[in-house]
């Protein structure tokens, strides 16, 4: 087990997948300037309810059993003062136990998950990386700079999964999919009843 500093957030962070973040708390401010003096990253968690934000609850808060590490990638001061941060999700972990600083900041320990290793798309799911290409089109996602492998079923799966309008609770419940066939066919059930195709 590792102990990392979490960031809870109301939406999920995916591997592969980018995010950027509004940094105006001071526990926030000093785990970015911590993370970027120490090359070192921090873990994305779903907030099952209730705000981190704004001061948060004195209590431990209510986040799921895993999360995802992010590195910051890419920094800037934003035009209302503000930090800007863009962050990008490495691989999984499982949530251990949670507790909060006095400071504020929300720390566990967790159980790091192994980097998915390169898997070719099969050939039934090629529609999935069409998605994403046209995704890839869109000015505000073309912002975000990310690292495009359409020949890497992992990388696709989890990228649409990163951009795509889900409700968080069903992007939760792909990130806790284990195997890439699980991922990949509820991805490709989700597209179908987006599209209306299951009708």
């Amino acid at each position: 087990m590792t102990e990392i500093a979490l960031f809870p957030l109301s939406s999920q962070l995916f591997p592969a997948g980018r995010m950027p973040l509004q940094i105006f708390e001071q526990r926030y401010v000093d785990m970015v300037a911590r993370c970027m003096r120490e090359d070192e990253g921090f873990g994305v968690v779903w907030l099952r309810r209730g705000s981190e934000v704004s001061g948060g609850s004195v209590d431990t808060p209510n986040v799921g059993d895993y999360g995802t590490y992010a590195r910051i990638v890419d920094w800037d001061q934003l035009q209302n003062g503000l930090l800007g941060i863009t962050i990008e999700g490495q691989h999984t972990f499982g949530v251990d136990t949670v507790w909060r600083e006095p400071d504020g900041l929300v720390k566990a320990e967790v159980t790091h998950h192994a980097p998915r290793p390169h898997c070719e798309l099969p050939d039934r799911y090629t529609g999935l990386a069409e998605v994403l290409l046209g995704l890839l089109e869109h000015p505000q996602v073309k912002q975000l700079q990310m690292s495009v492998d359409l020949g890497d079923a992992w990388r696709v799966v989890e990228q649409l999964a990163q951009l795509l309008p889900f409700t968080e609770l069903i992007k939760y419940r792909l990130l806790g999919l284990e195997t890439l066939e699980q991922r990949l066919e509820e991805m490709d059930r989700l597209l179908k009843e987006i599209s209306g195709e299951d009708r």
